[in-house]
């Protein structure tokens, strides 16, 4: 497979569909990656790829060969580089597929089945027999692959012998130089545009240079890479990047110790080497590098120093080294390991190490490399140790994760109080701002109260001029920060000690913690957090009565609705005009919550709040109402339906509304309401009589559905006594 001439271009229209199939498969092999598979995300990324793959192949398969970093229909590539098709062409080529022909018929069962396969590790699918055997056993005809053989073509080489990888890897642990024969140079070529092929070659030299130290392990791994690349750079130069990226890929699958040497001793050589692996580290994706701290604290069940100081080093900023150990705990949870019960306790242990560890200040260069190392040479302790159990419980019991976190609480409580000068104690700030944040994601209550204790007495008007500021600031980043959101599983199982901690924080931080309580109670579905977090709120009294009334204005339907609760919970007739204006709402959800929440607080003030509503409502807003109270069926609304009996008239622009309550007060056989229907059944007039008529039906059948046998009195003497058309009324309900 030969890469296009500069002539041999696709045309635009063909190139801009082959761009969108390729963008549309990349959108559906990230969420198959991410999600569950009944996740709506999966399906909408599978719908939207089989239009396009249905549009692309209107007039016949689409079929394209596979480069490392590219795809030709027909042999002809686009003539603009498009990022989706180059990272299509890595996912594809990484999977050894050389040649994909999609046919009509591909629909989201088959795509799904197909992006289920990428996901599947390489060497597993290849111990399966092939990724083509894998897919003409599990797939659909609707998509044909044509897979690379390697061997196959190694052994096609005009030498009629293919270099192996032992060959290879034994020319690099035994040479000097980076002088390759023919046969070596033509293998690592082929090696170069495959990443599974690269990361073999690093386990076959990390095997067969188990009697070698680290630095010859990395002088041999660097002489391959600088021979892989010069020999690239003079053969087929538009392959450099490519290979660099590959190379930067099988990076992420080093030992720390190794990786940790390639980066620490680059300063020493002047071969260009150390270009070298600045370029390939430049490259590491975050993928890569999480990949390669989740595979690390997996094998080593937690975070080693090496690994500590490798991630530091390929990740020099603090608050990238932060998320992205963040996204290497959800892939951590995914393993084994993170369905253990001390997973949490564990990783946060892991977090620390990676991002604050650090010995520079007393181990040098060369004791870290021999550190490095020194696993290979350890004695072991334990043979020879003769000190009694119990010495050795209480030296352990010194490191403790308990003891360790007193001890971090501790220093921090004490530089708080002891630092005077005022640079220095806001520089404490960010250290207590991340200790909070993990001790209430631990659960650890208690000690992050008193840290907040300590920020919230020199934030206060006692509090040093100097350092007032700073501590408010860093109250201000715990409350902006994911403190709140962190706490809905804790709001959900902690015990009522727990709680009335958690209650004493929020109160210390103040009224600023408010809005998150209250977000977080928008998007809580949790009975007892929803309790736990309107019992905060209501704890903060008028402030968070206040903060209710901000959020009704919210464009979020969800935040309303949490806005209306928390009015009502306040409750009383202050809470009314707010509760009003919500009954304008265009969300009927929250039409719907403010008109219970004006029913709960049952007075004549609120009953006659709803009247003037649907008095003044246009008569969209009134059927909503009208609608939403009627479908309440609650025994607490038959007043309100009483009232409206007694206030609205029986014509005009709210004669529906009248009729509705009376059918409402007959649905929830309200016994009190009897004498007030009696009352209407004998109004009307004589020159409406079709109205009149409905008017007293309606009647007539509230009081048969309330069924006492007062209300079976009324309509028995109205049907011996009362005028014409309230004896028939009344004689058709008996």
């Amino acid at each position: 497979m030969t890469t296009p001439s500069t002539s041999e271009r696709l045309t635009p229209d063909r190139a801009l569909r082959l761009a969108e199939f390729a963008r549309a498969c990349k959108a559906a092999a990230r969420a198959v990656s991410l999600y569950p598979p009944t996740h709506p995300a999966i399906r909408i990324s599978l719908g939207r790829l089989t239009e396009v793959s249905a549009k692309a192949t209107a007039d016949g398969p689409l079929a394209f060969a596979v480069l490392p970093d590219g795809l030709l229909v027909d042999g002809r590539a686009a003539a603009r580089p498009d990022a989706a098709i180059g990272e299509l062409a890595a996912l594809l080529h990484e999977h050894l597929v050389g040649a994909l022909t999609i046919h009509s018929g591909a629909n989201t069962d088959v795509w799904l089945s197909f992006f289920v396969m990428l996901a599947r590790p390489t060497d597993e699918l290849r111990d399966s027999g092939g990724i083509a055997q894998v897919w003409s056993v599990t797939g659909d005809p609707a998509i044909a692959i044509q897979e690379i053989d390697y061997s196959e073509v190694l052994r096609e080489r005009s030498s009629g012998r293919a270099a192996g990888l032992e060959d290879i890897v034994a020319s690099c642990l035994h040479s000097e130089s980076a002088d390759f024969d023919d046969d070596t140079l033509k293998a690592l070529m082929e090696a170069a545009g495959n990443t599974d092929r690269l990361a073999e070659l690093v386990v076959v030299l990390e095997e067969q240079g188990g009697g070698s130290g680290i630095q010859a392990k990395s002088a041999a791994l660097l002489r391959m890479l600088k021979g892989i690349v010069d020999v690239v750079a003079k053969t087929a130069p538009e392959r450099l990047e490519p290979v660099l990226r590959n190379m930067s890929v099988v990076m992420g699958g080093l030992s720390p110790e190794l990786l940790l040497e390639l980066l620490s001793g680059q300063r020493d050589r002047a071969d260009g080497a150390a270009d070298l692996v600045l370029q390939v580290v430049k490259r590491m994706s975050d993928d890569t590098i999480v990949s390669f701290v989740a595979k690390n604290v997996v094998n080593d069940r937690g975070a080693s120093g090496r690994l500590a100081q490798a991630f530091q080093a390929l990740v020099p900023e603090l608050d990238r080294r932060r998320l992205l150990c963040e996204m290497a705990e959800a892939e951590i949870a995914e393993s084994p390991l993170g369905q253990e019960l001390g997973f949490p306790e564990l990783m946060h242990n892991a977090k620390e190490m990676l991002t604050t560890y650090s010995d520079e200040s007393y181990v040098s260069e060369d004791y870290a490399r021999e550190l490095s190392s020194a696993r290979t040479q350890a004695v072991e302790v334990e043979r020879t140790s003769d000190d009694p159990p119990e010495r050795l419980t209480g030296w352990i019991s010194t490191v403790s994760e308990v003891s360790l976190r007193a001890l971090d609480l501790r220093l921090l409580l004490d530089l708080l109080t002891i630092e005077t000068n005022p640079d220095r104690w806001r520089d404490v700030m960010d250290p207590v701002v991340f200790h909070v944040e993990d001790l209430l994601l631990v659960g650890d209550f208690d000690a992050a109260l008193q840290l907040i204790e300590a920020l919230g007495r020199e934030a206060g008007p006692n509090g040093e001029p100097g350092r007032r500021a700073a501590a408010s600031a860093a109250i201000g980043r715990l409350v902006k920060g994911q403190m709140m959101k962190n706490q809905a599983v804790h709001f959900r199982a902690m015990d009522d000690q727990a709680f009335e901690l958690m209650k004493r924080i929020c109160h210390t931080i103040g009224p600023s913690i408010i809005t998150p309580l209250a977000e977080a109670l928008s998007v809580e579905e949790h009975t007892r957090a929803r309790q736990r977090l309107t019992t905060l709120l209501l704890g903060f009294g008028a402030d968070g009565q206040k903060s209710a009334e901000r959020l009704k204005h919210s464009a979020n339907p969800a935040v309303r609705r949490t806005a209306i609760y928390l009015l009502r919970e306040f409750g009383g007739s202050e809470a009314l005009p707010d509760l009003t204006t919500l009954l304008d709402d265009t969300e009927p959800h929250v039409q719907r919550e403010a008109l219970r929440a004006i029913v709960a607080i049952g007075t004549e003030q609120a009953y006659d709040v709803l009247r003037q509503a649907m008095t003044t409502s246009n008569e969209t807003t009134r059927n909503s109402l009208m609608l939403a109270l009627v479908a309440m069926r609650d025994e607490r609304a038959a007043p309100l339906f009483a009232h409206i009996v007694r206030h609205v008239e029986h014509r005009g622009a709210l004669r529906d509304v009248y009729l509705r309550s009376i059918e409402a007060i007959g649905a929830l056989r309200d016994e009190a309401s009897v004498d007030l229907l009696k009352g209407a059944l004998y109004q009307g007039e004589w020159w409406a009589p079709i109205r009149t008529a409905r008017l007293r039906s309606t009647v007539a059948g509230a009081l048969k559905q309330i069924g006492t046998p007062e209300a079976m009195n009324v309509l028995r003497e109205a049907a011996e006594q009362g005028p014409r058309g309230v004896r028939g009324a009344a004689r058709a309900q008996l």
